[in-house]
């Protein structure tokens, strides 16, 4: 049958069971003292487990409650006082399991109650000697179980566990299993980071103020703790890995905000906090050779990064995984933060992790060995180079063989050559034989022909023909009616004596004919050039010219033609020589080439120039408002900005009281100065300290009797942007606007007098647009004149001649000056943490000094040191809570934190107690 929790929650039934216990009670009262030492494990561990069995059933009021911690209290200093072999008999017994059991089970209003810090005190009772620590220590649940005990709302219970957590991280190998207990913690709790949960408590404000320092106070010297024991005494990198979990975590801030309670054992450990925190810093900047790096500044790590990788091998690396991070997901709401969390836990291993790939903190990647992965990229290495050399010299091989081969044709060549020049000259011998038999056959019959000459000339001297002289026939004779009487007979002849000759011609004709058939095939009269880039234009806009005509008469409300591409077609207007001789060969069109048809074709649209221009002024005026409507009202804010500061007219007046008493005494004679000495101020350095200016001490003076002033950047927004403006250049951008919308409506009453053709729809579209562009334009050209003449008060107000200084030279002056009034300010601010931290330095010192001085002198009383048996593990937590046990001497703690990195060293840090060892 199952029980019936209504039964238990009777009063009768209560009465009753608490009758039988005490009677139980007086029972064992009576028995033998001897037997009852033995026995009270067996007693505490039965009630405990009683205990919770029964709060499962029914709730306990206050008296139960008081009874039951009566109990636990009890077993508390049992554990405390009884000797060993009552702890014996309890570790034996497994008691620690029944305390941690009953800590797992505890319901809401038990954990909320003193028995709940009782047990937690039970534990550390158990603790308190080398066998009942080694066996809490050993069991693989007990401080993960204990870190749960957290989350309860109960201050003292809450500094009880970080008391134990934060003294287990300075006993040998039990710093790792904090760090898991707080991984564990995070998982239990549900927080998004570890270490969460406590700088919420550390943050919270309760309103009782000693329940409040006494938990914010165990909560640092627990950070603290975890910060420098274990792998952190030692290990620079290691404690930046944590102490970066708990700034991001937003630290720093609260920290500030503790000094405000003014405790002296809170300061004490946030004191430790920020002078650890500040020699690391300190070491890490030195290995930039920097005396300072803000690891809150992305922009600075990464020129320090990048700056060190270089010229390395390393730095295309750095490059991929900066081109691989682009590509990471990415979503504003941070929905995909998982995988840059992953890639931050890889790089933490990476860091951290030691030669035999142990990780001082908890792996949060298992099976993620560094040195093994970087030995396989090593060998991937070695083997893609002994790749690339047999690569390199199966290249080589080949380019060897290649030359050889080259040179076998080369030799052979030649010798074909050889061979070919010893047959052409043995051809050209025989042919010079041959031509030399010629000649003298030649010369043979010329001596035959001279002989026949002179046979002949002696024939017909003294006959008719002696006399004739056909020369003059030439003269009578119609040689043209000859020539078509006897063409044909003349062309046959020809044929009959040299018919190859005739063929000749006629194949000359033939290709004559077929070369200049090809030259007339594509006709082009523009500049060879100029038509090559209109091709180009022309394949980019990617529009027949018959959709460009009609883009152009539409005024292009389809939006096919962008600015670019229209101030490219202003380049290609057909000009008038080129319209001239195009018109010459319109009937040829067809033959046109590319360029020369479309340059005809945009000649025939009336006014194509105009209407191009006008197209690309509507296309290109809100683009020009929209740059010179910012530079307009730069001036004029920034004017007005000037003339109504009162912090500006403060400052001057503070300036001058300066000027006149460093030139002549108290009264000066100048009643102003000229706003360009204003940046001189910066110049003029102390010649007491030359790092201060006269900038610097103004400054100083202002946050004392002034501080109004030093916000005046407030009063003078606009300035920066009115001292990049060159008016001259915007008043001649402002007249081109002027003249390109005259120039629009000029057109657009040419085009309104004319016949328009259909689908020409320059008239109605540009009207619109001149409507809207005059009004735009009118209020740009009013707020010129406004600007203009703010600017000329501007001058006026402070005593400047108008018309001899530009508004980038006067507003340039202002800006150069608050520029150096914020550098200044900054300068001060750094002097001013320099001489703070040097000064806290200097009391951390000194009050380390006076511990160590008072331990000497208490050790000296004591002349013995702490007995291993009595209760070494309550001094740790005393010494801890008190911070007492990160007291050493400081020259040691500077030369071990110089040993950075994962070395290994095995020192010992020197605590107020005795290490422990179990």
């Amino acid at each position: 049958m199952g029980l019936n929790k209504n039964l238990y929650s009777h009063p009768e039934y209560k009465e009753y069971f608490w009758d039988f216990i005490l009677e139980i009670e007086c029972q064992v009262e009576q028995e033998d003292p001897n037997k009852l030492a033995t026995s009270w494990p067996d007693y505490y561990i039965d009630r405990i487990n009683s205990m919770a069995a029964m709060q499962t059933l029914y709730a306990f009021d206050e008296e139960e409650t008081e009874m039951k911690n009566k109990i636990v209290e009890d077993l508390k200093t049992a554990l405390r006082t009884q000797p060993m072999r009552f702890v014996t008999r309890f570790i034996e017994l497994d008691g620690l399991s029944c305390l941690l059991n009953f800590l797992k089970s505890m319901d809401y209003e038990t954990s909320e109650s003193r028995i709940h810090t009782s047990v937690i005190g039970c534990i550390k009772a158990l603790m308190n000697n080398s066998q009942g620590r080694a066996h809490v220590l050993a069991h693989p649940e007990s401080i993960n179980i204990i870190s749960q005990s957290l989350r309860t709302e109960n201050i003292k219970t809450k500094i009880a566990v970080l008391e134990i957590l934060g003294a287990v991280c300075l006993v040998p190998d039990g710093h790792k299993k904090v760090l898991q207990a707080m991984l564990h913690y995070q998982v239990y709790a549900a927080e998004r980071t570890r270490f969460q949960s406590l700088l919420n408590e550390l943050d919270r404000s309760m309103g009782r103020y000693r329940d409040e320092v006494n938990l914010k106070t165990a909560i640092m010297s627990f950070i603290n703790a975890v910060l420098n024991a274990g792998a952190g005494e030692d290990n620079l990198e290691f404690r930046l890995h944590l102490r970066y979990e708990f700034l991001m975590l937003g630290i720093q801030p609260v920290i500030d905000k503790l000094r405000g309670h003014e405790n002296a054992t809170l300061d004490r450990h946030l004191d430790f906090f920020e002078m650890v925190r500040n020699e690391d810093d300190l070491e890490l900047a030195k290995r930039f050779d920097l005396i300072h790096i803000d690891t809150k500044s992305a922009s600075q790590m990464f020129e320090l990064i990048k700056k060190r990788l270089k010229h390395t091998d390393a730095y295309p690396y750095l490059l991929s995984i900066l081109q691989h991070c682009l590509q990471m997901p990415y979503k504003r709401n941070g929905g995909n933060f998982q995988q840059w969390q992953l890639l931050d836990r890889i790089l933490q291993q990476i860091v951290l992790q030691d030669e035999r790939g142990d990780d001082p903190d908890i792996a949060p990647l298992e099976n993620f060995n560094v040195k093994n992965i970087i030995k396989m990229l090593v060998n991937e290495n070695e083997v893609k180079q002994w790749r690339d050399q047999a690569e390199k010299f199966r290249k080589d091989h080949a380019e060897l063989m290649s030359r050889l081969e080259k040179k076998e044709r080369e030799c052979e060549t030649k010798t074909q050559e050889k061979d070919e020049m010893m047959k052409t000259l043995n051809k050209m011998k025989d042919k010079l034989q041959k031509e030399s038999l010629e000649l003298r056959q030649t010369r043979d019959q010329m001596n035959d022909l001279v002989a026949q000459l002179n046979e002949f000339s002696e024939r017909i001297h003294g006959t008719i023909w002696n006399e004739i002289d056909d020369l003059k026939a030439f003269k009578v004779l119609d040689l043209e009616d000859f020539e078509k009487m006897f063409s044909a007979y003349q062309r046959h002849q020809d044929l009959l004596t040299n018919p190859s000759s005739c063929k000749q011609k006629e194949m000359g004709s033939t290709e004559d004919l077929y070369l200049s058939t090809r030259k007339v095939k594509e006709l082009s009269v523009i500049d060879g050039r100029r038509a090559q880039n209109c091709v180009i234009l022309l394949s980019k806009l990617k529009l027949s010219n018959e959709e460009i005509r009609q883009a152009i008469l539409k005024m292009d409300e389809q939006e096919d033609l962008a600015k670019d591409m229209l101030e490219q077609l202003l380049k290609f207007v057909p000009e008038k020589s080129d319209t001239d001789l195009l018109e010459e060969h319109k009937h040829e069109i067809e033959r046109m080439a590319r360029a020369d048809r479309f340059l005809f074709e945009m000649s025939r649209i009336d006014h194509y120039q105009q209407r191009l221009q006008a197209l690309f002024f509507k296309k290109k005026f809100p683009e020009r408002l929209a740059e010179a409507k910012p530079k307009v009202e730069a001036i004029l804010l920034a004017s007005k900005e000037l003339i109504r500061s009162k912090r500006l007219r403060q400052l001057l007046e503070v300036v001058l009281a300066f000027g006149n008493y460093m030139n002549k005494g108290q009264r000066g004679s100048a009643y102003g100065f000229k706003v360009s000495s204003l940046n001189k101020i910066a110049d003029t350095k102390s010649s007491i300290d030359r790092n201060i200016t006269l900038l610097h001490y103004l400054i100083m003076i202002f946050e004392k009797n002034y501080p109004d002033i030093l916000d005046i950047q407030s009063e003078l927004q606009h300035l920066p942007e009115a001292a990049k403006v060159n008016l001259v250049e915007l008043e001649k951008e402002v007249n081109n606007i002027k003249t390109g919308l005259k120039a629009v409506e000029a057109e657009l009453d040419y085009q309104k007098r004319r016949m328009r053709e259909s689908g020409d729809r320059f008239v109605p579209v540009m009207s619109d647009f001149i409507t809207v562009a005059s009004f735009s334009f009118s209020e740009l050209e009013d707020l010129l004149n406004e600007a203009r003449d703010k600017y000329a008060k501007a001058l006026k107000h402070f005593g400047e001649s108008e018309g001899k200084m530009q508004p980038d030279e006067f507003f340039g002056i202002f800006d150069t000056f608050l520029q150096s009034f914020a550098e200044a300010k900054q300068d001060l601010e750094n002097m001013r943490k320099k001489k703070e931290e040097e000064e806290r330095r200097a009391r951390m010192e000194a009050m380390l000094k006076e511990q160590r001085e008072k331990e000497r002198r208490q050790k000296k009383a004591k002349a013995g040191s702490i007995s291993e048996e009595s209760g070494e593990f309550d001094d740790l937590v005393s010494a801890l809570r008190s911070g007492e046990v990160f007291d050493k001497d400081l020259s040691k703690l500077k030369r071990n934190r110089k040993r950075s990195g994962n070395q290994g060293l095995e020192t010992s840090r020197e605590r107020v107690v005795t290490k422990l060892n179990y």
